[in-house]
């Protein structure tokens, strides 16, 4: 594990929006965000689709549309992204840049400066690290477009001048969570290696309370 700078802890509860809370990951960010007693609130397209985020304030609407993002805003003290995309191995991907963009935008218009964004391995200098399968044929194969917007993404996050944290999960499964991590921004020795989304979970909503990875992109691991 990397060196860390110093923890800015808090002492209020936090006041979370989740865009992206119907995801697999997302799901799990609004469980574990309620579990730790934070305000939560959850950013989804329909009522249906957010029906079993339990203990979530639902706001209805699209992740684009910046009166929807400025009103999910109101009274959020931090923001966690983790929205996704489907594998689009012909068809140009827009959606994450494109929504970032909105989110970055309203968060400045409403004062909300701390922004937790997940990627993914393979976004930025992560590319190239996944292993020769990853690597070799399934990114350029199904994942090329996806990534394409994905790096679009964190250049709009890292260009916001907010206090942001971009997340890079490695290959994600749905196993249980583990009690350690690794966080990886040196990658050289680094060729692939999975974690769970229970595991994202945590450490996303570690970094909503700490500056230890404030402007910094680490990748996530087993």
């Amino acid at each position: 594990m990397n060196d860390s700078r110093s923890d800015n802890v808090q002492t209020a509860q936090p006041k979370i929006l989740v865009v992206g809370a119907t995801g697999g990951t997302g799901r799990l960010i609004v469980s574990d965000a309620v579990a730790r007693g934070y305000d939560v609130a959850a950013l989804v397209r329909s009522p249906e689709k957010g029906a079993d985020l339990k203990g979530a304030k639902l706001i209805i609407g699209d992740a684009r549309d910046d009166s929807v993002l400025q009103r999910a805003l109101e009274g959020r003290t931090a923001v966690v992204s983790a929205l996704g995309t489907p594998v689009s191995p012909l068809r140009e991907v827009t959606l994450l840049s494109s929504a970032t963009r909105a989110l970055v935008s309203a968060m400045k218009a409403k004062h909300v400066s701390r922004l937790i964004c997940i990627t993914g391995l393979g976004a930025g200098d992560s590319a190239g690290h996944g292993g020769f399968l990853f690597d070799n044929v399934f990114f350029p194969l199904m994942l090329r477009k996806v990534y394409a917007d994905k790096n679009r993404q964190e250049t709009v996050v890292k260009e916001s001048g907010l206090d942001w944290v971009l997340v890079r999960p490695a290959v994600l499964n749905d196993k249980p969570r583990r009690d350690s991590i690794r966080t990886i921004t040196d990658l050289s020795s680094f060729h692939g290696g999975v974690i769970s989304r229970a595991n994202v979970a945590s450490f996303v909503l570690d970094q909503v309370r700490s500056d230890e990875w404030v402007h910094r992109s680490p990748l996530i691991a087993w």
